[in-house]
């Protein structure tokens, strides 16, 4: 190897991840202090950042070099300005504003994960319970449902504009595991005539409604509350949107889940299914390859399933054939499935 030209062995990969919960302190640390919004506001040298956000001179001055270090901030003499990553999703006053999400990815059910990783890769599976965080009625759910909204609201926004230009004539929407809600409230919002139907936990049912009260289709909102697994479904719909929510659990739970829900859908509808997508090497792209480990730490016997594996798991339910499509600007991919 030719040292000179900086081929030779390294250490900094292995430093980088070492260190990886300091850029993670930082960036929270800058969220809590607004330190990204005081920038936007024309708050640029550590003095007036200072007065801005009430803290010390000299730590906004480290903490600022730090992020700009880290490809959060950048410095012209003195002065900071944001990148425009950070405009768009640390800046509060941006729609995009990701500052909320702190409250579920950095949790206690996710942090504890990974504390105890080495018994969960030992195991192979979550070191933290029995059913970890799918466990019923698990009080973070709740956590997740009022934060992830800025998260999901772009992939949710592009979802519900393709069943508008591809299946614009549904009319039954079936949101399983609904969460925040987002997802059938964005797709409410473009087609007047839908009615959707949560499913998910009744104490994060709760936060879904208050959604679609404050988007006005709360006349068209309906909610089942338990299970998925156990809940009654009745009608048909044409529409099931499994958004997030497949990962979780191993195969052939997946697939009993998939035939429940063929069993309520017209013969000629659809489920989109949004998820952590790697390719079928399993370790690209990296931002959803990565993803299984989070599942591991977390989970009893979820994985970032490829296509192949979902595509699999809709033929045994039953489906007839499925497509992936990339989602702009996100680290998740969307499978389109018909059932007929």
């Amino acid at each position: 190897m030719d040292q000179k030209q900086g081929t030779g062995p390294s250490p900094l990969l292995f430093f980088q991840a070492v260190n990886g919960y300091q850029r993670t302190a930082a960036l929270k640390t800058a969220i809590e202090l607004d330190l990204f919004t005081a920038i936007s506001e024309n708050h640029r040298t550590p003095a007036d950042l200072a007065r801005r956000c009430e803290a010390s001179e000299r730590g906004i001055r480290m903490l600022a070099d730090y992020l700009t270090c880290a490809g959060f901030l950048t410095k012209e003499h003195n002065a900071y300005a944001l990148t425009p990553d950070s405009a768009t999703f640390l800046n509060r006053h941006s729609p995009a504003y990701l500052g909320p999400t702190l409250d579920f990815l950095l949790s206690s059910p996710l942090l504890d994960g990974f504390r105890h990783l080495t018994e969960a890769v030992r195991k192979g599976g979550t070191a933290l319970s029995d059913h970890g965080t799918v466990a019923p009625e698990h009080p973070e759910w709740v956590t997740f449902a009022r934060s992830m909204v800025p998260m999901m609201r772009g992939p949710a926004e592009w979802m519900a504009n393709w069943v508008v230009a591809h299946v614009p004539e549904c009319r039954r929407v079936l949101d399983v595991a609904a969460g925040h809600g987002i997802f059938g409230i964005e797709l409410a919002k473009r087609l007047p005539k839908a009615e959707i139907t949560a499913l998910d936990w009744a104490n994060v049912l709760r936060v879904a409604q208050e959604n679609a009260r404050v988007a006005g289709i709360q006349d068209r909102y309906r909610t089942i509350a338990g299970s998925a697994f156990e809940a009654q479904l009745e009608g048909h719909y044409d529409l099931v949107l499994l958004t997030n929510f497949l990962h979780h659990f191993d195969m052939a739970t997946c697939e009993f889940l998939l035939r429940k829900i063929s069993d309520v859908m017209t013969e000629r509808g659809y489920v989109l299914t949004l998820e952590f997508i790697p390719n079928e090497d399993r370790v690209s792209p990296p931002a959803m390859a990565e993803f299984c480990l989070i599942m591991l730490a977390t989970t009893p016997s979820g994985d970032a399933y490829t296509f192949s594996e979902y595509e699999q798991m809709f033929q045994r339910a039953g489906f007839s054939s499925s497509e992936l499509l990339d989602v702009p600007s996100s680290n998740q991919r969307l499978i389109v499935t018909r059932k007929r």
